[in-house]
């Protein structure tokens, strides 16, 4: 099974959306006229400028400063459809796409979750972070069996027809301060991080991708290609 790897470079979140709508719609298709290939989707890379994205499910109280505000700071918000709260995508953010069909994977929701999970728990590993998973609360954190949790990776996905959108955030360089404006995925007392906040040094976003890209490929069982 073989799935595309699209790099988008930098890309307004807007913009992004409505490519991820192109391939979601697209891959739905390809799937409804019983289509048989070995192209299981096509997995988006892309950073963003600074926008703040709510969950259907989310409360906009989580957002602390206005629209206004926002704007002033040159930052972009979105309430989209995908599950969880609120989160931010900013520059230094490896920020995944997985539009994939569920169904030619052999795997569920919960497990695809999973597996996005321990596709970046391998990835920051390769740094010396130990991270891991806390019960009810997706993403991959750090210290998660303390009293104060902090999360490198948020993870936010829809489905429909088991053809997936939305995906994975994870903070390689990203300016931590941009979550001071919200309750990051509605929590008020768990913190954030990033690869460069708990190692002192920064990768490349280049080698983050390669090593996502290739513990995704190893987990899901796919050939990722360009």
């Amino acid at each position: 099974m073989r799935v595309r790897c699209q790099d988008a470079g930098t890309t307004e979140y807007a913009a992004c959306r409505r490519l991820q709508q192109e391939l979601f719609e697209a891959l739905l298709a390809r799937k409804r006229a019983g289509e048989h290939t070995d192209e299981a989707g096509t997995l988006l890379l892309v950073e963003h400028p600074p926008v703040y994205t709510l969950g259907k499910s989310g409360r906009t109280e989580n957002l602390l400063v206005s629209e206004t505000e926002l704007t002033r700071l040159g930052a972009s918000f979105f309430r989209i459809d995908r599950g969880g709260d609120i989160t931010f995508h900013g520059p230094g953010q490896l920020v995944g796409y997985p539009i994939l069909d569920l169904e030619r994977l052999g795997m569920g929701l919960r497990d695809y979750i999973e597996a996005l999970e321990e596709a970046v728990i391998r990835t920051v590993a390769r740094y010396g972070i130990c991270g891991g998973r806390i019960r009810g609360a997706s993403g991959v954190w750090l210290d998660a069996e303390s009293a104060a949790p902090r999360k490198i990776c948020a993870i936010g996905v829809r489905a429909s027809r088991y053809v997936t959108m939305h995906g994975f955030a994870l903070n390689v360089t990203t300016d931590l301060r941009w979550f001071d404006r919200i309750h990051p995925c509605g929590f008020v007392d768990r913190g954030v991080t990033s690869i460069a906040r708990e190692t002192g040094s920064e990768p490349s976003m280049e080698e983050v991708k390669e090593l996502v890209t290739k513990n995704l490929s190893e987990i899901l069982n796919v050939e990722i290609y360009k």
